[in-house]
């Protein structure tokens, strides 16, 4: 089996703390690889502005430049909207029957998680890796059994705090990967000037 973890979100836009877990999980877990699962639409993020599915693709793709272990995946584009990760995950079993997954999800979604669809038929699916987000503690002692915290280095800023640094005018290179902010100013997306 390959062991595959994926995570998934809106990426909007992807940002150095989302590569750097990737890139500290495939090694301190010794995964065989780390699907960037991008959403077109989150259940709970049904209100905000997205950039266009295949463009946060495409800079995911940018992001992860030639490691061989990672990959920007379009798997939900083609399923019912909006994207819930139970059927998500049903849908790439059965795509995918010679891989083990893994879901990566941030602490500040563990503690929303038994209010997302089917959260217990999810653990039943696969193993749910946690990885820590600032102000979201977790008591490792209370956790089911097939979930786990993971260690990952901790990013003070979200996609959200790009997408306003971006409206802002501030140069948000300290928070993207160059290829990244290469494009954004190039296509002038985000409302860059």
């Amino acid at each position: 089996m390959i062991k595959t973890a994926l995570f998934g979100g809106s990426f909007n836009p992807i940002h150095k703390g989302h590569l750097a877990l990737a890139k500290t999980l495939c090694k301190q877990e010794e995964l065989d690889e780390f699907w960037f699962m991008v959403s077109p639409m989150n259940p709970f993020k049904l209100n905000m502005e997205l950039l266009d599915d295949n463009k946060r693709l495409e800079l995911v793709k940018l992001a992860i430049g030639r490691n061989k272990k990672l990959a920007a995946c379009d798997f939900e584009f083609r399923l019912p909207k909006p994207s819930y990760t139970y059927n998500t995950l049903l849908a790439m079993k059965e795509a995918y029957p010679n891989r083990q997954f893994i879901l990566i999800i941030g602490g500040d979604n563990w503690l929303k998680f038994p209010h997302w669809y089917k959260s217990e038929e999810i653990r039943q699916l696969v193993n749910v890796w946690v990885y820590p987000r600032p102000g979201y503690e977790i008591d490792g002692t209370t956790l089911p059994e097939n979930v786990k915290i993971v260690q990952a280095p901790l990013y003070d800023f979200s996609s959200t705090d790009v997408r306003n640094a971006i409206r802002e005018g501030k140069d948000a290179s300290s928070m993207l990967p160059a290829a990244v902010w290469i494009k954004i100013q190039k296509e002038k997306l985000y409302g860059y000037l």
